[in-house]
Formats: structure tokens, C-alpha cells, sequence
């Protein structure tokens, strides 16, 4: 079942489930954050990797080379054409085992060509969330620091899954940072 603004409030102050919690929706001139009705909508921190190809660089999940974008921080991002890059959420991430988030594009930047691509919030990961942000248009497309990206959605299980993130050592668990792709060696 997708849970209430009031579950949400409840589990953030008992579990510390978003750090910092925003306890309403903030908007006064900002793309809006913190508490919605049935969701939770995060922010961009002011950590970003921009993809570019000056230097010749393939991206590839299981050989990333670090030379496929450039690090930038500032008070907002512009994201070239036809491309994408990555950034964190201001705020990190203790996700109870019964709970799995799923995280969708706010509507203001859906209106402008702007894809926001997180994967679910399994049961007791934790940690900054890394967010792609693509641009579909063939504009440059600007987003800002401090201010919403995406809004998360909390599902509560009736049932305790048997292994959860932590349990299997996720290799994205606890992340700080903007963290880009890892495969595990076998």
C-alpha cells in the first residue's frame, strides 16, 4: 500500500528515514520539496557529473572510465543537448525493511524535456540517492541546486522480505557522493 504524508512524517522522526526532512512542501520561488500528500519530493545537492565526449570516452557499465564526464558544483547545472548527467540528493536515505520507494519526475521538468531516472529504493538501503537527469531536447537544459528534481513514493509490504539490500551487501549501499556505475567482480 502507498503511504500517507502521515506515515511518512511518522517514520522520517521515529527512523530517520530522510535526513534532512523537510515536514511540508517548500515553493516560495523554488521548484517545490519536502512533504507532499503521498510522497516525498527530494532535492538536487549542488554535485554534479556532466557527460561529454571530449575525450574520446565509451560509457560502459562494466568498464566506466571517469574521463566520460566532468565534475562541476554550483548553484545549478546546465545539462547539454541531447545528453545527460548525474547528480545527488541533498537529502540521505534509511529505508526500513518492509518499505521500497520508487522515485518519478517531477512535472515541471517533464514539461520541459527534462527525464529524471532513479531505480528503486530497496528495503534498508541507505545513502545519498544518485540521480541521472536526462535532456531530451536539442537546448541546453538547466537545473538547480537545493531546489526538487523528483518525487519518491513509499510501498509497505504486509510481509518482512528475506534478504534485503544490506543483507546481500548491495555495492551501492551507504554511498555518499555521486556515485557512478559498479559491477562486482566475480
Amino acid at each position: 500500500m502507498i503511504k500517507s504524508d502521515a506515515w511518512i512524517r511518522r517514520t522520517c522522526l521515529e527512523k530517520k528515514m530522510i535526513d534532512p526532512f523537510v515536514d511540508r512542501q517548500e515553493a516560495q520561488g523554488k521548484i517545490s520539496y519536502g512533504l507532499s500528500s503521498y510522497g516525498y519530493d527530494i532535492r538536487l545537492a549542488d554535485e554534479y557529473k556532466i557527460f561529454t565526449n571530449v575525450y574520446g570516452a565509451v560509457v560502459d557499465p562494466k568498464a566506466f572510465d571517469p574521463k566520460a564526464f566532468v565534475d562541476y558544483r554550483g548553484p545549478f547545472c546546465v545539462v547539454p543537448p541531447n545528453s545527460f548527467a548525474l547528480a545527488r540528493s541533498v537529502e540521505y536515505f534509511r529505508i526500513p525493511r518492509k518499505v521500497l520507494a520508487i522515485c518519478l519526475g517531477k512535472s515541471t521538468f517533464a514539461r520541459c524535456g527534462i527525464i529524471v531516472n532513479v531505480t528503486p529504493l530497496e528495503p534498508e538501503w541507505e545513502g545519498h540517492l544518485t540521480i541521472e537527469i536526462s535532456n531530451t531536447t536539442p537546448l541546453p537544459a538547466k537545473v538547480y541546486s537545493g531546489e526538487g528534481i523528483a518525487q519518491l513514493l513509499f510501498l509497505e509490504s504486509d510481509e518482512t522480505c528475506e534478504i534485503s539490500y544490506a543483507d546481500r551487501k548491495g555495492k551501492y549501499q551507504s554511498q555518499v557522493g555521486v556515485v557512478g556505475p559498479k559491477v562486482i567482480a566475480r
